[in-house]
């Protein structure tokens, strides 16, 4: 097993280089001003800057975002960046007439694919505007353990780039973006490899067995939502007239955001959730209930112009400062019974979709076309004689079987970690480096920076996390309710956050041994959140200078510079995470649409 050390600059590896590695990585590269080896590892290669969410393979150019392309940039400081890159950059030649000629909109749809070429060209850019020394290396393998030793971590992987056997990367920061962890479908277990069965509705081999079915098949496609939208909308797209059953336990379906719809906050009152003690889950349920409905009769009676359609988000959203406390009350066995019972729920009344998803599927239910939604959890799937499958639904209404020429399953995501299937996460909570989030159940224990907490609560070595494995914490801590799968909004804030975190502990020009107070210099604050917002590094370097003879002309002596720079960054560093405003909001708050040039 081979071992490659970096002893000078110091290094960062990054496990995963879909959404979430690709946007620390461009962070990491965008915030650092010392020399500094950004190495992101990637197993699979088509993957990269993309993840499952956007990789062109195994998104049909009718997958869209299920949000509006207005709110699809990964700079939460910037955000048309997304639509000006679309607009302005890309290269469209290979595009299909339906989207080479279009000009994309704040309120519009945006096909999922194209986002890699996005976080691909965004990546690039920060490389090249990196400040001296600070570079990225890009390299396929599978990571499969982490060996913690003096003050390093040595990563483990797989066929590096090619290479046969196991090698050893030493790096002085680890961050886990490992994204969606796969569910084990035992209802499935004899299927798995059936001809009929899509196991991946979001691979080459899944959109090409959907878009080559017969179309008057018989298709049965587990699930209601997201997921289960695209794969009907896509074979109603090509004139599929054969009956397609949508199923899920919650027979919940997705509602459309208005075309004109802008993301916003409301400042609603706080909800009433709790009396003087818990009182048991019923009793929670019911204050929520009762709160929940005041709170979108206030949005009706105050804010009229909000569409009906979207008035649940915006309570959701303004419920979230609240939240923390409120479910700090709750036993953990009770809010991984109310989070399990109500998830889906939950994820609707957080997030809608755009009229592009929900169009095709709605049209054909109001006109009578063959769709059925069947309520009820699926219990077997077995072959039959005819070559296709049976499925076994079980539910509210009596037992009852489905037979389909092709059986659709949505990935079925894995959200309890000491249930992953992963050789890395497997290895990471054997070794206790990672323990299962206590409170949830969903995820990892990590600190409010995002680094990974072991069974004491402490971490264990510099690795920190973005992404879906930090759900748990994003519940307890934030308030964030709905669907992890594809939360943009969560995993844009992770990689400010632990790339700022990240380059607190590595750089020399911070120091934690002296606490220092940062809400006295405001000054220094803005400086730094124009230094981490700038995107060119004559630009970043400007700012710094500027940040500097600020630094030098407000210090009394009683801190150090370094301690300083520490409390100034950490506070630049949640004006840029701030959850209250929405990203255009926050642009404007930040000042950074004041034509003050750093140069």
């Amino acid at each position: 097993m081979a071992t490659v050390g970096f002893s000078e600059p110091r290094s960062v590896v990054i496990v995963g280089a879909g959404l979430g590695g690709t946007a620390t990585a461009i962070r990491l590269l965008q915030f650092a001003r010392e020399p500094l080896r950004v190495v992101v590892v990637e197993r699979r290669p088509e993957y990269r800057s993309a993840g499952v969410a956007y990789h062109p393979a195994g998104n049909h150019w009718h997958h869209v975002f299920n949000i509006q392309a207005g709110r699809m940039s990964m700079f939460r400081e910037d955000v048309d960046d997304f639509i000006d890159w679309a607009n302005n950059e890309a290269d469209r030649a290979d595009w299909p007439p339906e989207w080479s000629g279009i000009t994309f909109t704040e309120s519009g749809p945006a096909p999922r694919r194209i986002y890699a070429d996005y976080l691909a060209a965004r990546l690039a850019g920060a490389a090249r505007e990196a400040a001296k020394g600070v570079t990225l290396v890009e390299a396929d393998g599978e990571v499969v353990d982490l060996e913690i030793g003096g003050g390093r971590v040595g990563v483990v992987v797989e066929s590096l780039s090619g290479s046969p056997g196991r090698t050893v990367l030493q790096a002085d920061h680890v961050v886990l973006a490992t994204g969606l962890e796969e569910r084990d479908l035992p209802f499935a277990a004899g299927v798995k490899d059936h001809p009929a069965f899509v196991r991946h509705p979001y691979s080459k081999d899944g959109i090409e067995r959907i878009t080559s079915t017969r179309r008057d098949a018989v298709v049965a496609i587990v699930g209601t939502l997201l997921s289960a939208y695209d794969s009907a909308s896509l074979l109603l797209r090509r004139g599929h007239t054969g009956t397609i059953h949508m199923i899920s336990r919650s027979g919940l379906t997705l509602r459309t955001y208005p075309s004109d719809h802008r993301h916003h906050v409301l400042d609603l009152p706080a909800p009433r959730l709790h009396a003087d003690a818990y009182e048991g889950r019923d009793e929670l349920v019911r204050r929520v209930t009762s709160e929940w409905q005041r709170a979108c009769d206030i949005v009706a009676r105050d804010h009229p112009a909000v569409p009906r359609a979207v008035v649940t988000e915006r309570v959701a959203k303004s419920w979230e400062p609240f939240l923390p406390e409120a479910l700090a009350r709750v036993p953990s066995s009770d809010l991984r019974a109310l989070l399990d019972g109500y998830g889906s729920l939950l994820a609707t009344l957080r997030v809608n979709a755009v009229a592009y998803i929900t169009h095709f599927v709605d049209a054909a239910l109001e006109s009578g076309r063959p769709i059925v939604r069947t309520t009820g959890k699926v219990t077997e799937i077995v072959g039959t004689t005819s070559g296709g499958l049976r499925l076994t639904v079980s539910g509210p209404s009596p037992t009852r079987t489905i037979e389909a020429d092709l059986v659709i399953s949505n990935f079925g995501r894995e959200t309890d970690y000491a249930q992953v299937g992963s050789p890395l996460w497997k290895n990471l909570l054997r070794k206790g480096i990672a323990v299962r989030h206590g409170r949830t159940g969903r995820g990892v224990e990590v600190d409010a920076s995002g680094g990974l907490l072991g069974p004491c609560g402490v971490p264990v070595a510099p690795i920190s996390v973005v992404g879906c494995p930090r759900e748990g914490d994003e519940i307890v801590r934030h308030g964030r309710m709905g669907a992890f799968a594809f939360n943009l909004a969560a995993i844009k804030n992770h990689s400010v956050g632990v790339a700022a975190a990240v380059l607190r502990s590595l750089e020399s020009c911070f120091d934690d041994t002296s606490p220092a107070d940062a809400s006295a210099f405001p000054r220094l604050i803005d400086l730094d959140v124009r230094r981490m917002a700038a995107r060119r590094r004559r630009d970043r370097e400007a700012w710094t200078v500027r940040f500097e003879e600020c630094l030098h002309s407000v210090r009394d002596g009683r801190v150090t510079d370094r301690a300083l720079r520490r409390a100034v960054n950490t506070a630049a560093t949640t004006k840029l995470n701030d959850l209250s405003v929405t990203p255009r909001d926050l642009r404007s708050l930040l000042g950074l649409d004041e034509p003050r040039e750093a140069d």
